[in-house]
């Protein structure tokens, strides 16, 4: 990865901060993305104490915000200009729905609308790459139906079985699925990684409401046995890192990869042109700014 530039956002800690890590090993020049300016700055010094490497930087901005992402995206082109791999990384688990300063569910608009605009708005820096990756991470039970009609948890928020985690993660796949499709021969690839469960900061700080009723049973046995058996977080970095630097899945794009690096079968829901279509025009209704240039549209 010497020469490379890697930006992944949610990055000041859990998976995000051992994916960038793995990068700085590999020698990229990674550019970590945190809503808080004191631990991104952290982190980079953290991580170029670790790897030896002194090509780490810090960039804040708070990734559910569509004003922080074209504030981000605009000083990642200004700064670097060309951009090899994006990583949206970034992750949140809310008890209750709560909407954002734009009006959007923070859920959707985290795992969502965020990748959706940044990597709208960063695709001049990934194009200029001539040979680009976009890595979108997906997590939690990404198997279930997508429900067009609750897609921001606006009839159901945190059911029997049911939780907006799940259900977001699985949305931002379709719209992943369907990103791929259009930008398919211009140089950038799009996929989606699975890392598996682990013990994240994130998880650690997530109360038990916040996960459906069928599993808070289970909760206080993972308070328990998380921090021992979940605690190796460069496992569930592999899948991402393989993404973003590996050979093998050069030019692969719209797949969607298990934690063991090894391509899986997208979930049916996924598959579903008409969820595909229906989830891509809310978010040009939510980010209108957002728009192909012509060379990458569909067609």
């Amino acid at each position: 990865m010497h020469g490379k530039r890697v930006l992944v956002t949610g990055s000041t800690g859990g998976i995000g901060k051992e994916t960038a890590r793995g990068l700085a090993r590999l020698g990229a020049q990674v550019v970590l993305v945190g809503r808080d300016r004191g631990r991104a700055e952290a982190a980079a010094a953290e991580l170029r104490g670790d790897t030896g490497n002194d090509h780490i930087d810090a960039l804040t901005a708070d990734i559910t915000r569509q004003h922080d992402l074209h504030r981000l995206a605009e000083e990642v082109t200004n700064r670097y200009g060309v951009l090899h791999v994006l990583i949206n990384n970034v992750g949140t688990n809310m008890a209750r729905r709560e909407l954002t300063v734009d009006g959007v569910e923070t859920a959707f608009a985290a795992h969502v609308l965020a990748p959706f605009t940044l990597t709208h708005l960063l695709m001049p820096a990934l194009h200029a790459a001539a040979s680009a990756r976009v890595v979108n991470i997906t997590g939690g039970i990404p198997t279930g139906p997508i429900d067009l009609d609750n897609l921001q948890g606006e009839r159901t928020y945190m059911g029997w079985t049911f939780c907006q985690y799940n259900h977001s993660k699985v949305i931002m796949m379709a719209m992943s699925h369907l990103f791929a499709e259009r930008v398919a021969g211009t140089g950038v690839t799009i996929n989606v990684a699975y890392p598996g469960h682990a013990y994240t900061p994130g998880n650690q700080a997530t109360p038990a409401k916040a996960f459906p009723l069928a599993y808070r049973p289970v909760v206080p046995l993972l308070r328990l046995l998380g921090p021992v058996l979940l605690k190796d977080l460069a496992k569930p970095a592999r899948s991402s890192l393989l993404l973003a630097s590996s050979e093998e899945v050069e030019g692969v794009t719209g797949t969607y990869f298990g934690s063991d690096g090894r391509p899986r079968s997208w979930p049916a829901s996924v598959l579903d042109r008409r969820n595909r279509e229906a989830i891509w025009a809310l978010c040009e209704k939510l980010a209108p700014a957002c728009h192909l240039p012509p060379e990458h549209r569909e067609g």
